[in-house]
């Protein structure tokens, strides 16, 4: 089975990419969702003994958890030793159900492939890209974001000229969804050309 790592900076344009790949039948594993889900369940107690006072009710303040770590390179690191080894178990799952289905590639969405140096565990890299001015008007469009939050996010990540040298493809999200979509469409191709059929 054919992994494909589909990864990009933040407000890229990563998650309409994933949704158009799972629009062509691909199965996808989307890490941030994933995220989201543990959060509203098993993540939370750990996270609050580790952080106290980021949940409510159970569920994980993304917004304070944010506040918590962001600019802290010690807490987020504690923050991610929790959270990784819970996100690899739901995508080794995903890939045994996936198998078990016959699928012959899948698409894992994981926004920190580069960061967390695990773009070994995929054969192929899709990165998702746009210019720092659409990505920042992106970023400024979205509830509470301010350009200081914003910044702080972007420098966290691998800069995006080092994803686009070190990926098998990119999708440019530049100029147009039905753009991307011709795009994904190439990359479909050439994967069934690997695996014979997708």
């Amino acid at each position: 089975m054919l992994l494909i790592g589909l990864t990009g900076s933040v407000a890229m344009g990563k998650s309409t990419t994933a949704a158009m790949f799972a629009d062509a039948g691909l199965p996808v594993f989307d890490a941030d969702r994933t995220v989201h889900e543990l959060y509203r369940g098993a993540a939370a107690p750990v996270v609050e003994a580790a952080f106290p006072g980021t949940t409510e009710d159970g569920v994980v303040d993304r917004d304070k958890l944010r506040d918590r770590v962001l600019g802290d390179d010690a807490a987020m690191a504690r923050l991610e030793a929790l959270i990784h080894p819970l996100v690899r178990a739901e995508r080794d799952r995903f890939l045994r159900e996936a198998a078990a289905g016959g699928h012959r590639a899948v698409v894992l969405d994981i926004p920190l492939l580069f960061e967390t140096a695990t773009e070994g565990d995929v054969d192929i890299v899709i990165v998702v890209t746009t210019s720092a001015e659409i990505q920042m008007a992106r970023m400024l469009a979205r509830d509470g974001m301010t350009r200081e939050r914003a910044e702080a996010m972007i420098a966290r990540q691998v800069p995006d000229p080092e994803k686009r040298r070190r990926a098998h493809f990119l999708i440019d999200t530049s100029t147009s969804i039905d753009d991307a979509r011709r795009q994904v469409g190439g990359v479909l191709r050439a994967v069934a050309g690997m695996t014979g059929r997708v």
